[in-house]
This record gives C-alpha cells, structure tokens and sequence, in this order.
C-alpha cells in the first residue's frame, strides 16, 4: 500500500526557505514526513517491482552504498510531494536563472516542465531512494541527467540518526572562483533538506556571480541509512 499524501505544504514557512535557499544555498525543513511513512518507504527498499534500476556506487567510483530509481507511476506519496513542492521552488528557480543570466525559465506546473523534459527525451523518473551500511558513502556530485535540469531538489532522511546508524553526514560544498566551503547539515528523521543542483547566485561587487555546490554523504561508522531523494526533472 503507498504511503498517504504529506501534510499541506502551504504550512510551511516559505519565507524562512527562501531566505535560507538564498543566502546558503540549502534550506532545512524540518518534519516533512512522519516516522511512520519514513519506515514505510524504507521497508519498501527491498519491494521488487516499485524500481526500474538498481545502483552499486563502487562500480560506477560514486562511493559505496546503493540506490534505486523509482519507475512511473511514482507512489502517491512521492508524486504528491514532487506536484506540491515544484510550484514553490519554480519561483525562485526562475529568479536565480535571471540573476545569473540564464535565459531557461520553468513553468508554473511540474506536469508541464516534466512534458518539456519528456519532449527533449528525458523519460526517465529520477525520485530514488538510497541505502548506506557501515563504512558506506557518497562522492560530492551533481545530479544532472540532461539538458532540462531543475535546479534544486529534495532529500529526505529516513532513518534515525543515533539510533538506526552513525556517521553519515549530509554535507555540502560551494566552490567559486574566489574560495570553497563545505557545510555539513544535521538532519533528523522525516526532516527535508532542499538544495542546490548545480549552480546558485552569489552577490557580488559587480552583480551576481555564479557558484557551483555539490552534495555527498560522509562514511557511515554504523547502522543502516536510508534517504529519499527528489528530483524535479527526468532522467535521459
């Protein structure tokens, strides 16, 4: 059975997100899920028929751990989360694309932006969840897969922190032509993290200026960590 549909998304204080998503490039939000449907998708990890592919990260030098892409239809619960989260980020993503001179703007309904991404060939669904045991990781990186690429996404922790596992920071790293900083960002269980893809605005003494970040997961010492993760454009 798919978990039920998240609370209102309109609760949330998109103030403070936009705030945080402007001036750090990420944005903690927390309690977006509820434990039990943070227990219900990580359960659902070993369901054979909810995934079109599986991902050894050792094979591909991505780190060490796994991942599965969900195939379409997506669970009621990520479709509603993807629906419902796109239309509030699509603002901002609009106003950094103008920021930084870049001339894609995204339209206001994720089905419509999913119907350009599908037109460029990029059909495949890219919500995924992944698993870490002890000594696992995940390489800085960029989740790209195309030209159309939206440019923040969603990770969402389903595991106990303390509990379920130890270790296995989330952590961030901006790069600009002028210095780099790395944040590590605590999580708790069902708390989302909203984040960067690619490229972000920076002020800057002469106007805006570009800044790369990426995104890793730091070696688990323990314990068992699953993470949902999602993203707005597909895959090709």
């Amino acid at each position: 059975m798919d978990a039920p549909l998240c609370p209102p998304l309109p609760d949330l204080d998109w103030t403070a997100i936009t705030h945080s998503l402007d001036a750090n490039g990420n944005a903690i939000v927390p309690g977006l899920l509820t434990p039990a449907q943070c227990v219900e998708l990580a359960n659902g990890y070993a369901a054979p028929d909810r995934y079109r592919s599986r991902i050894v990260m050792a094979r591909h030098g991505f780190g060490r751990g796994e991942y599965k892409y969900f195939s379409y239809p997506l669970p009621s619960l990520l479709q509603g989360l993807r629906t419902a989260l796109y239309p509030r980020l699509a603002p901002i993503a609009n106003r950094w694309n103008r920021q930084l001179g870049v001339a894609m703007q995204y339209p206001d309904d994720h089905a419509d932006f999913l119907q350009r991404c599908h037109d460029a060939g990029q059909r495949r669904p890219t919500p995924l969840i992944l698993q870490y045991g002890p000594g696992d990781y995940n390489c800085l990186h960029q989740d790209l897969y195309g030209e159309h690429v939206f440019p923040l996404q969603v990770a969402v922790l389903l595991s106990r922190p303390g509990h379920d596992f130890t270790g296995g920071e989330f952590v961030m790293q901006e790069t600009s032509s002028r210095e780099q900083r790395v944040e590590v960002l605590p999580l708790q269980q069902g708390d989302a993290l909203i984040f960067t893809v690619n490229l972000r605005p920076v002020p800057g003494a002469r106007g805006w200026r570009k800044t790369a970040m990426r995104h890793g997961v730091s070696a688990l010492h323990g314990g068992q960590r699953h993470t949902l993760g999602l993203i707005f454009h597909d895959a090709q």
